[in-house]
């Protein structure tokens, strides 16, 4: 199945039937199989192409606002049925998609801007984020998209989880739960050829160590986290759930928008001003999209579903958040981590904004119509800000499923 044409990507129902496609194609290699059924019981899928002892799993859709995955996925699962010496000793596996409950729920397949990108935003709150989790749920409260995917792991014993992420705007990087040696230089020479920039300080890894420019190697359990208020921690997510086999995780953004901004590495002149001046227009923001949810709050009863939910996850992270930046010493000083975390200072208010904003219209609520100037407006100064560029959806594509490739064959030889 080829998306390139068509400049979107693809729905859960396109990304099975095109798995059912090349399973038709391919009956002796490759094959699919139910592994278990979302909360709202939609089924999970897992394709697989090959039938060698060591396994490579690679995840998709963890995050339905992050719809990169699916097309990379389609990718690879083609290319390593096609390609002989890529299954040498190797079977892969490929999870469609962790939550198509969240899929379901984030309806821009072909966002031409980032305002549309935002009006049919969706985020599940942290609880509700199958990878996530673990990390902010007892064992015993775990998702069924959770407990399948850890089924998966424990049932493959993968020496490698690729999981396939993407931002709307800023750079690629990758976060390894353990070092895969030989890793940053083909990641590297992918994102130059394909024009993307390496995000060398993306704040989503601020305190790892850095096994090469935009490669991050997550700190070993008990080190200090970079951001002491944010209630999840990555060692206690499905990413760690691999180690318990030998195997690691490697995570693979890419931009949907791509800013040559997050690729500075040269020192800030003030990193410590330029934070708390982020963390005070991150306060500022997050009050008027709270000021918006207290006045129509009234009017908006019985309205407790996810995207009401996920919306006050994300501002309910805001204060902590604007006071880690405020106080803590900077994780690093360098521009490209000043203007990730800008990034992602914009960012959190307009997604609980965005959200806020269908929830509105599904009320049809009076407070819809200046609330989607506000996501409108800032949608657009998110992009001017940062000098945003689409990304062809054949470079994502193409930058993730080499990364995932490369990650491979060099975690292969690494635990060889």
């Amino acid at each position: 199945m080829s998306l390139l044409p068509e400049l979107r990507y693809p729905t859960v129902p396109e990304l099975v039937a095109a798995a059912r496609a090349l399973t038709g194609r391919r009956p002796g290699l490759c094959t699919l199989r139910q592994v278990g059924v979302s909360r709202a019981g939609r089924p999970l899928h897992l394709l697989s192409v090959g039938r060698a002892p060591r396994a490579v799993l690679v995840v998709a859709g963890a995050h339905a606002n992050e719809p990169a995955g699916g097309s990379s996925l389609l990718a690879l699962a083609e290319r390593t049925a096609a390609e002989r010496a890529l299954r040498d000793g190797v079977s892969w596996h490929f999870l469609l998609c962790a939550d198509p409950d969240g899929a379901s729920l984030h309806t821009t397949p072909a966002p031409r801007s980032l305002f549309d990108y935002h009006l049919g935003f969706y985020r599940p709150a942290g609880p509700e984020q199958p990878e996530w989790s673990p990390s902010v749920l007892p064992p015993d409260r775990l998702p069924p998209e959770t407990l399948a995917l850890t089924a998966v792991i424990d049932e493959l014993r993968p020496y490698l989880q690729v999981s396939l992420h993407a931002t709307d705007l800023g750079g690629t990087w990758v976060q390894l739960t353990k070092d895969v040696p030989g890793l940053a230089e083909p990641f590297a020479k992918s994102a130059a050829r394909l024009h993307i920039p390496v995000e060398a300080g993306a704040s989503d890894a601020a305190g790892w160590p850095a096994a090469g420019p935009g490669v991050h190697v997550m700190p070993a359990p008990g080190a200090g986290a970079a951001y002491p208020s944010m209630p999840d921690d990555a060692r206690h997510s499905t990413w760690y759930h691999a180690h318990r086999h030998g195997g690691l995780t490697a995570i693979v953004e890419v931009p949907m928008w791509a800013s040559d901004l997050v690729g500075d590495p040269a020192p800030h002149p003030a990193p410590e001003a330029a934070l708390r001046g982020i963390a005070g227009r991150l306060r500022r923001d997050a009050a008027r999209v709270e000021g918006v949810l207290a006045e129509a709050g009234p009017r908006l009863e019985g309205a407790d579903g996810p995207l009401l939910r996920a919306a006050r996850w994300a501002l309910d992270l805001v204060p902590g958040l604007a006071e880690d930046w405020a106080r803590t010493p900077p994780a690093d000083t360098s521009r490209a981590y000043v203007g990730s975390v800008e990034a992602f200072a914009r960012r959190l208010p307009l997604r609980a904004a965005a959200m806020l904003l269908r929830v509105l219209r599904q009320y049809d609520d009076r407070a819809a119509p200046p609330l989607t100037g506000l996501v409108a407006d800032w949608s657009d100064a998110f992009a001017r800000r940062f000098q945003a560029r689409w990304v062809p959806l054949e470079h994502q594509i193409e930058h993730q499923s080499d990364t995932a490739i490369a990650a491979a064959r060099h975690a292969r030889d690494a635990v060889t």
